[in-house]
C-alpha cells in the first residue's frame, strides 16, 4: 500500500472521525450505489439487505461528514438510483449487475428482502431521494436537487419505461447561510439572447413575445451580460477511466461544485475517493483534499493517479 498523508484507507466511519472538527470546507463524493456491485471488502456500504438498512449506514458516514465540515460547509452528494428485481434496473436476479457485467454475490436473496421491505418488483426504489430526506431529518440543509444528464446514457433492453439518463447530485448545508461562489459557476447566457437584448427597442426585440411589448422577466435577469447564474441541470457525458472496473464521475460534472463549495487554498473531503477523481480535481483547481478508501487496491490506483495528474502540472 502506498502512503500520502491525504488519503486514510480503511473503513470511511472510522477514517472520519480521525478528522479534526471543522477541518474542511466542502464534501464533493459519490458513495456506492445501492446493489450495485461487490467491491470485494469486508464492510463495503451497497449490498445492505433493505434500503431502510442503507441509508441508515449512509446517514451515519454524513453525520460524521457534517461534525468534519466547517459551519459555512456544504456536501455534494451524487446518487443514482436502483430498480428491484426484474425491472431493467442495476442488477437481475442471477446478480449480475448490468451497468458492468460484475457478479454480485449477495443479491440472489434481493427480491425477497426488498419485498419484505415493501418494494413491489419492477419498482424504482426512490434510493437517492430516501437518503436525502433521512439527511434533512438528521439536520441537514437541503438546498437543491441537481440533475445530471447524460447524453450518452448507458443502453436498456426495456420496453414498459424510459431509459434512464440522468442521475442526482444534492447540494447539502450545515447552516442556512454557507459559503457558495455562484460568480465562479457561472454560464454563458445563449448568443441568441445576448443579441435580443442588444437590440435597441423593446418592439424590436423579436422571439420575446411572451410578454407583449416588454422585456420577459428571463431577459430582464441576463441584463447586458454575457453569463448567467448557472441552472440545475447539467450535462455531462460519461467517460470511462482506464484502470478502474467501477463506474467514475467525470472530472467536468464535479469542477463546479469544488469551484463553489471551497475557495482557493480550502479543503475538499471525499469519504469514497474510489480512483480519486475528487483529488485529482481539487488540486487542478488549487485545493487540497482529505479522502477515505475502504479498499487498498483502489486506494493505491487513486494515489498513482494523482501522482501522475502531479506529474503533468
Amino acid at each position: 500500500m502506498k502512503e500520502l498523508e491525504p488519503l486514510l484507507v480503511g473503513d470511511c466511519l472510522g477514517s472520519l472521525r480521525m478528522l479534526s472538527t471543522g477541518s474542511a470546507n466542502t464534501c464533493v463524493t459519490s458513495p456506492p450505489y445501492y446493489g450495485l456491485r461487490d467491491y470485494g471488502v469486508a464492510g463495503q456500504i451497497g449490498l445492505e439487505e433493505t434500503p431502510a438498512a442503507y441509508v441508515a449506514r449512509l446517514v451515519a458516514v454524513f453525520a460524521e461528514v457534517h461534525r468534519v465540515l466547517r459551519d459555512d460547509g456544504t456536501l455534494w452528494l451524487n446518487l443514482g438510483d436502483s430498480y428491484a428485481g426484474g425491472g431493467g434496473g442495476n442488477y437481475n436476479k442471477t446478480g449480475k449487475t448490468r451497468a458492468n457485467g460484475c457478479q454480485v454475490s449477495n443479491v440472489r436473496n434481493r427480491d425477497e428482502w426488498l419485498l419484505a421491505a415493501g418494494v413491489k418488483p419492477k419498482e424504482l426504489i426512490g434510493i437517492p431521494w430516501r437518503v436525502a430526506f433521512a439527511l434533512q431529518d438528521f439536520g441537514w440543509y437541503l438546498r437543491q436537487e441537481i440533475i445530471w444528464h447524460k447524453p450518452n446514457p448507458m443502453p436498456e433492453s426495456v420496453t414498459d419505461r424510459c431509459t434512464k439518463a440522468h442521475e442526482h447530485i444534492f447540494l447539502l448545508s450545515k447552516s442556512p447561510r454557507y459559503y457558495f461562489d455562484h460568480e465562479a459557476i457561472k454560464e454563458p447566457v445563449a448568443s441568441s439572447t445576448i443579441a435580443r437584448l442588444s437590440q435597441p427597442t423593446l418592439k424590436s426585440q423579436s422571439g420575446s413575445n411572451r410578454v407583449p411589448g416588454k422585456t420577459n422577466g428571463n431577459m430582464k435577469a441576463v441584463g447586458n451580460r454575457e453569463t448567467r447564474n448557472r441552472r440545475s441541470v447539467w450535462s455531462v457525458a460519461t467517460k470511462p477511466f482506464k484502470g478502474a472496473h467501477f463506474a467514475t464521475y467525470p472530472d467536468t460534472l464535479i469542477e463546479p461544485c469544488i469551484l463553489a463549495g471551497a475557495p482557493v487554498g480550502g479543503t475538499v473531503l471525499d469519504p469514497f475517493m474510489g480512483s480519486g477523481t475528487t483529488a485529482v480535481v481539487a488540486e487542478r483547481l488549487g485545493r487540497q483534499w482529505v479522502g477515505c478508501e475502504l479498499n487498498p487496491t483502489y486506494a493505491d490506483m487513486a494515489l498513482d493517479r494523482i501522482a501522475a495528474a502531479r506529474a503533468k502540472a
